[in-house]
């Protein structure tokens, strides 16, 4: 028996060393193509984005504390946020489920089995049916060795796609976020345009009442009063449609803040939010900072392991199995020396022929992890992209809306003029009506400007990662008791 056990010993103690090897490539992040600098820069200044964008929070850049507090409440309450959650613990089981292939498995059962055998049976070596009763209690155990790394190598991807998923949450948690920044700037704009169309109607309405007084007077003919009776009915309609749209992004923010529509209301307050100020950093920071890319790079990770588990089956398993437990024919008798029984052994096994089966699982592993790579330097592309839309977006808006502010006083002046020379009869009242259009056409588009301005604002920090950083997916990990070290 001593010997049988030393000798078990010795074989397992030559397995753990052989399991100091895994097949399958070792992980190194392909190269993606990088610039040396974005290709717009004014008006920003080259600095490190971490230091502007505040990391978790960074609505809290606009210094709107309306805004801040719709923020709070979608993160709690976001049911796409809550099923990004759910698919990380997902992910985390998942790893616990591939770790413990590392570990022994063992179970126990019991039995009972009365039986009565016949009489009859060919076998019988005496005349007559026995009956016997047998109590069990069998306990089992086996552990296969991962010698060739198969089992490290499934972990090793469970664990990349765990990271995955936290960046994914994070990915998750920066759209909805800037998706409630764009709809509430939208919405204040609105607000701003729909407060410039009431004024517009409230100076129309005056105009009227002018125009029907020289008209009773004798002064203004019935054109002119139904002209300026166009114009007026003509802005109350757009005032309308405007607040519809209006509704529908209170009704979209309803949706992201997680409440029904219905009962989420957003009250009426002009924009008054300036654009902020922000440095950025150098193109490479994307490949930190924007949690899309993090997930794609950590999607990449997984599949290169995967080729090292396909590879795996190339491979023999070594086992070693255990059985043992009480046996008797009387529960009186069932846990005493007798009664007792075990077994030990260890196990080799390799796979002669599998049709093919073992190559086609390596090349499948093989082409998945180069769409990942191709995935990965996609995403690194469309990020490029996002953030120089973003800078020069911003910096075409800043520029007309300066011009803008120019044509608004121009309008100003214009009406001023055609009024002052209607009364003085020098043109007629279709001049007055046309600098009316003007002046709120060139008002809306102000307004139309400034919000288009602020939400450029919330795409360019949304292409830049949102002060997110990739650092925080290293601390992301279920060590080997299954205990999640950091909840992101």
């Amino acid at each position: 028996m001593r010997r049988i056990l030393l000798r078990l010993a010795s074989a397992t103690t030559f397995l753990l060393l052989l399991a100091g090897c895994a097949v399958g490539p070792n992980y190194r992040r392909p190269s993606a193509p990088v610039a040396p600098a974005w290709k717009e820069q004014a008006p920003w200044r080259a600095a490190d984005p971490k230091d502007a964008i505040p990391k978790g929070t960074w609505w809290t850049i606009f210094g709107d504390d309306e805004l801040n507090q719709y923020m709070a409440q979608a993160l709690k309450a976001s049911q796409t946020i809550e099923i990004a959650r759910d698919q990380l613990q997902q992910a985390r089981a998942s790893v616990r489920i591939s770790q413990s292939g590392l570990y022994p498995q063992a179970s126990v059962g019991a039995s009972v089995l009365r039986s009565r055998t016949s009489g009859n049976r060919p076998t019988a070596t005496s005349a007559g049916s026995v009956t016997s009763t047998d109590f069990l209690i069998p306990f089992n155990a086996s552990w296969e060795a991962d010698v060739f790394g198969g089992v490290r190598r499934s972990i090793e991807s469970s664990q990349a796609l765990y990271q995955s998923s936290a960046a994914a949450l994070e990915n998750v948690r920066l759209v909805v976020t800037s998706e409630l920044a764009a709809d509430y700037f939208n919405l204040r704009e609105l607000d701003t345009e729909i407060a410039v169309v009431d004024s517009a109607v409230d100076y129309q309405q005056k105009a009227l009442q002018l125009v029907q007084h020289r008209h009773d007077g004798g002064v203004a003919s019935g054109l002119d009063v139904a002209q300026q009776e166009t114009q007026l009915n003509s802005t109350r309609t757009q005032a309308t449609l405007l607040r519809l749209q209006r509704s529908q992004f209170e009704h979209a923010m309803a949706a992201l803040i997680g409440l029904p529509a219905s009962t989420f209301s957003v009250p009426v307050k002009p924009l008054a939010v300036p654009p902020p100020a922000f440095p950025l950093g150098l193109p490479s920071d994307i490949l930190e900072r924007r949690p899309d890319v993090a997930q794609a790079e950590r999607q990449m990770a997984s599949a290169n392991a995967q080729i090292g588990v396909a590879r795996s089956a190339y491979f023999p398993s070594f086992s070693i199995t255990g059985t043992g437990g009480f046996e008797t024919r009387a529960i009186s008798t069932l846990i005493n020396a007798p009664s007792a029984f075990w077994a030990l052994g260890a196990n080799v096994a390799e796979t002669v022929l599998s049709g093919g089966r073992r190559k086609a699982q390596v090349d499948f592993a093989t082409s998945a992890y180069g769409a990942s790579v191709a995935g990965y330097k996609q995403s690194v592309l469309n990020a490029f992209q996002e953030v120089e839309d973003g800078i020069s977006g911003l910096n075409v808006l800043a520029q007309a809306a300066q011009t803008q502010d120019l044509a608004v006083d121009a309008a100003q002046r214009a009406l001023k003029i055609a009024n002052d020379r209607y009364v003085g009869g020098l043109v007629t009242y279709l001049d007055v009506v046309t600098a009316e259009q003007t002046l709120l056409d060139n008002q809306r588009l102000a307004a139309q400007l400034h919000g288009q301005r602020l939400v450029t604002s919330v795409s360019l920090i949304k292409a830049l990662g949102g002060g997110w950083d990739s650092a925080s997916l290293q601390a992301v990990h279920v060590d080997s008791n299954w205990k999640q070290i950091i909840e992101p």
